[in-house]
């Protein structure tokens, strides 16, 4: 395997990486260095090339964004989101979802996700399919993640 071919797979295999390069961010020496994979200036050569390549840019269209509150689990048999063996539905709590439809994709869920990470803001619940993405928080956080997911569609 080349040094280019494991820079690659160094780089997928730590998603902050990873994000960093397809946001032309990355500090190209620190990155080789972290990554300890080889010779630092092949590694961070590399890295340029391979972030050259990447796009970051997400699909646009339009994106409609609300919020439910009094979500929770339930048994109904049309829930608002069910993973496994939990499945949550309006009128059967308190927490809150922020629910996108319209032009979404696995990177918006993956901006919002991260966003919601950097603000502290605790995720009950999440997911994602090719039509919308829901975010299930605290009843207190649901302002705050609107306001979020918003500026990741936009």
């Amino acid at each position: 395997m080349t040094i280019a071919e494991q820079a690659r797979e160094a780089a997928r295999s730590h998603p902050f990486v990873y994000d960093a390069l397809r946001a032309g961010v990355l500090n190209y020496t620190a990155a080789a260095r972290f990554l300890d994979i080889g010779d630092e200036e092949a590694v961070a050569a590399a890295l340029r090339r391979y972030g050259e390549r990447l796009d970051y840019d997400l699909p646009t269209g339009e994106t409609r964004v609300t919020m439910e509150s009094g979500l929770g689990p339930t048994e109904d048999a049309d829930p608002l989101l069910s993973v496994g063996e939990t499945a949550l539905a309006s009128g059967a709590g308190s927490l809150t979802g922020v629910l996108a439809t319209g032009a979404v994709s696995l990177e918006l869920f993956h901006r919002v996700i991260g966003r919601c990470v950097a603000a502290s803001v605790s995720v009950h619940a999440a997911g994602f399919t090719e039509e919308a993405l829901l975010v299930v928080v605290e009843r207190r956080d649901g302002p705050e993640v609107i306001q979020l997911v918003e500026d990741c569609c936009s």
